[in-house]
């Protein structure tokens, strides 16, 4: 039953967060200038040193389009890639507090030069403006507390993931 959930989920989810990355490429249009040379291209992105205990994540494979957006492959990923990413995954409970303080995580790149160093120049200088974002939808008052509120809750998880990997067991 989890597997027939996770393939009628998956694809919904991943959808999305193409969505999501897409509205953060367009909204710098040095974002997609960067892609277009690269149209048809695809990117791999899968993590490694997954621990075993947990399912792992699907690879994701991704189409650069002739806009110089980003096109979600499917559940069928290419049979080769021409960039993979391999983002250092052995503790996803930090990588995941990282993330939400915009911190980017270890990640490997091999493959196409130019494609890299492209992608790599994204990773560095690519920021999704959460508060405009929230500005627009809700107006400045209401977007600043829930701003703010996020903010708290990503720094509370940065923190509590932080204090649990210091946190030894104690030897009797």
């Amino acid at each position: 039953m989890l597997q027939t959930l996770n393939s009628l989920l998956a694809p919904a989810v991943l959808e999305r967060l193409t969505l999501v990355i897409n509205h953060v490429l367009s909204s710098e249009s040095v974002a997609t200038e960067r892609l277009k040379p690269h149209a048809g291209r695809t990117l791999e992105l899968a993590a490694s040193a997954w621990p075993s205990l947990l399912p792992p994540p699907p690879v994701l494979a991704f189409r650069v389009t002739p806009a110089g957006l980003l096109e979600w492959c499917g559940l069928d990923r290419p049979a080769s890639c021409d960039l993979a990413l391999r983002v250092d995954a052995a503790n996803p409970a930090l990588l995941l507090a990282r993330a939400l303080g915009g911190e980017l995580p270890p990640v490997a790149i091999d493959g196409d030069a130019q494609l890299a160093g492209d992608v790599n120049w994204l990773m560095q200088n690519l920021r999704w403006d959460v508060a405009a974002d929230l500005e627009r939808v809700f107006g400045p008052v209401v977007a600043q507390q829930l701003h703010r509120l996020g903010s708290a809750v990503a720094h509370a998880l940065r923190s509590a993931v932080q204090g649990l990997g210091r946190a030894r067991p104690r030897s009797r």
